[in-house]
Formats: structure tokens, C-alpha cells, sequence
């Protein structure tokens, strides 16, 4: 069984940046797709960016395009999401699963709230 551990959230102010990890263990994960995803207080969970076993297709929500880069490090079983620009729209818990189906039960998340 897939265990998600997310972290790197935290406080920051509009216009500021950070570097969200999420850690898969008990199975590699190297062949699946990856996703970010994040729930806004009240809101649904929506997709945030994917990322392809090798790293190379990556996609984003137009919410966060070209602000947002997933990148992958499949030895260490770790997917990332910087966040580059941040906005108080991009308050919410930050999630990671398989794309575009979760295959795993859901980490915790890791929280991120973005002052104005």
C-alpha cells in the first residue's frame, strides 16, 4: 500500500515562492503518472499540474500556468511543486496522487496560505 506524505507548506506573503515535496513509500512510483492537486476551504479538490513517469510532459491548470513547475526525482520516490508568484487564490491544502485517476488513499497535505 502507497503511503503520500506531502510538506513544505506554510505562511507566505503574495509574491513569494515555495517548495512543495510529496514522498511515496511502501511502492515506487516511477511508473505512473503524477499529479498535484489542492482544496481550497469550502471548495472541491481540483487538479493543480501532472507530471509524466519521466518528467519530461508535464501539464498545469491555467489557474497556475507559469507560476507553478512540477518536477520529479523517481529514485527518491519524490515528486515536487514549486510555486513561484504566489497569490492568496493559491490558499489552500496541497495534495499529490497518481494522475489522472488516485490509485492511493490521500495523504494528509500539506497546507499553504498565501497573505495579501
Amino acid at each position: 500500500q502507497v503511503q503520500l506524505v506531502e510538506s513544505g507548506g506554510g505562511l507566505v506573503q503574495a509574491g513569494g515562492s515555495l517548495r512543495l515535496s510529496c514522498t511515496a513509500s511502501g511502492r515506487t512510483f516511477s511508473t505512473y503518472d503524477m499529479g498535484w492537486y489542492r482544496r481550497a476551504s469550502g471548495e472541491k479538490r481540483e487538479f493543480v499540474a501532472f507530471a509524466s513517469p519521466s518528467g519530461r510532459t508535464t501539464n498545469y491548470a491555467d489557474s497556475v500556468k507559469g507560476r507553478f513547475t512540477i518536477s520529479r526525482d523517481n529514485p527518491k520516490n519524490t515528486v515536487y511543486l514549486q510555486m513561484n508568484s504566489l497569490k492568496p487564490g493559491d490558499t489552500a491544502i496541497y495534495y499529490c496522487n497518481s494522475y489522472p485517476q488516485s490509485r492511493w488513499p490521500w495523504g494528509q497535505g500539506t497546507q499553504v496560505t498565501v497573505s495579501s
